[in-house]
């Protein structure tokens, strides 16, 4: 189990991660979504133990990360930074990544070079961006690894190795019980695999929850009235956003659909209904609430 309690890094006078506290379940598939300069990577990077916590807790199954070979040895870490060494091929990386990892599997890594009609001995600085970071999840399948974190992994790819990538991780969680933590701007993504969310805003975390759970208690509701109505005619239900034009109603609240049922049709409207939140939606609303206000950049 990963768990961080308190967890802050600062570069010079810059906050990157202020007191992270949060836990991610073995076998969890943990989606880390949040806003340009959240924190995102620079959590990623202090999980991989590329980065030592200034502040606060930060351990794998009661251990510190950083500067411990033995832990880092079950972790592999996919930057969003594509590095490789100079002139350097696939097949040499996996020859690294083999001294490394005592567990590379050597044959898989070529089945899967074979499957994404990649050719391991052409030189990675003639892959396009996202030959690259199939290369990096090829490697990161084949080490044996108990813990994957991926920096915007599905950047790049085309739709089909989207899918393929997918069905590796899914196929390893079910088969090993691997733990992925995947951070990325693209919620769509997100949405397809992951069972657990934790949203970063400003170097803190929001909220670190269940994705079903969440996606349940969210929900958008358009209505309409016979009179205008506020939000202060609907004490009872937590809003998140309110947007009336006359009698016409738009709301997007927090909730079990049962409580909003019950209010809206003690206030009989003429017409409304329930609708489900996408992950894009939730995210774009919480942010708003803690003042990152999307249309303050738009008008």
């Amino acid at each position: 189990m990963i768990e961080a309690i308190s967890v802050t890094k600062r570069f010079d006078q810059i906050i990157a991660v202020n007191e992270i506290t949060s836990q991610i379940r073995p076998g969890a598939v943990f989606g880390l979504v949040g806003s340009n300069g959240a924190g995102k990577s620079t959590f990623l990077r202090l999980l991989a133990g590329v980065l030592k916590p200034d502040e606060g807790s930060l351990t794998i199954d009661g251990q510190p990360i950083f500067e411990n070979t033995g832990i880092k040895r079950r972790c592999f870490y996919i930057s969003d930074e594509q590095y490789f060494f100079p002139n350097t091929t696939p097949d040499a990386l996996r020859s690294f990544y083999a001294s490394i990892y005592p567990n590379f599997d050597n044959a898989r890594f070529f089945h899967l070079m074979e499957g994404f009609s990649l050719d391991p001995k052409r030189k990675i600085s003639t892959f396009s961006k996202g030959m690259k970071k199939q290369v990096s999840v090829i490697c990161a399948i084949s080490a044996g690894v108990e813990y994957i974190f991926a920096d915007e992994t599905f950047d790049g790819l085309d739709p089909v190795a989207r899918q393929a990538v997918k069905g590796l991780l899914a196929a390893d969680i079910a088969e090993r019980g691997i733990t992925p933590v995947i951070a990325s701007h693209n919620l769509r993504e997100l949405e397809d695999i992951c069972d657990h969310v934790g949203l970063l805003h400003r170097g803190g975390i929001l909220f670190s929850r269940d994705l079903e759970d969440m996606m349940q208690d969210a929900h958008k509701v358009q209505a309409a009235f016979s009179a205008p109505v506020t939000r202060e005619d609907f004490p009872e239900l937590d809003i998140l956003r309110f947007e009336a034009r006359g009698s016409l109603v738009t709301m997007t609240l927090r909730g079990r659909a049962e409580q909003i049922e019950a209010a809206m049709q003690a206030r009989t409207p003429l017409f409304w209904e329930l609708l489900p939140l996408s992950l894009e939606e939730i995210f774009i609303d919480e942010t708003e609430v803690v003042g990152y206000d999307i249309k303050r950049l738009l008008f």
